[in-house]
């Protein structure tokens, strides 16, 4: 939902639902969630191995 927010493709989503989407923008949703999630991790199992 933030995604589809900041790509400006929530009012879309939000009237006609998420099978409205073009493959192109389904595909910009998902790569980013992976970017973000990656992101996460890798942070993450920095902060782990600073620990201990």
């Amino acid at each position: 939902m933030e995604i589809a927010k900041e790509l400006g493709i929530w009012e879309q989503v939000e009237s006609d639902g998420w099978e409205s989407l073009t493959n192109a923008a389904c595909g910009r949703v998902g790569g980013i969630m992976r970017k973000r999630l990656q992101e996460q991790r890798l942070k993450q199992e920095k902060e782990e191995a600073q620990q201990g």
